[in-house]
């Protein structure tokens, strides 16, 4: 038996834009989309028409940043699978009211 994936259930929006030879990866928690959170001089605008592409399972998200050359992550799903992966050091992840947001750069020689 074959399941679909449903809202609700951890997914992750994601959006590829292809740029002069770079390839950016918008990817944030479904829950967040549309949202803005503010801390201090900070705020982090999750908007829909960034980030709004496809929803897919959170496992989706390694195939992404394998093939991504910049990537910009917000939530908790998105930015620990980064972690988990290797893409993004913990140390260097921003959190604004307790959402984690991390950006990758590959550097390629």
């Amino acid at each position: 038996m074959h399941l679909t994936p449903q809202r609700g259930m951890g997914m992750i929006y994601v959006k590829i834009y292809r740029v002069q030879g770079e390839v950016l990866l918008a990817a944030c928690d479904e829950e967040l989309l549309g949202k803005t959170f503010r801390e201090g001089e900070l705020k982090l605008e999750v908007k829909e028409r960034f980030y709004k592409g496809e929803l897919v399972e959170e496992a989706k998200l390694g195939e992404l940043l394998e093939e991504a050359t910049i990537a910009n992550l917000t939530g908790e799903r998105c930015v620990t699978k980064a972690i988990e992966l290797g893409y993004v050091n913990p140390e260097r992840v921003l959190r604004i009211e307790g959402v984690p947001h991390a950006q990758m750069a590959k550097l390629l020689f």
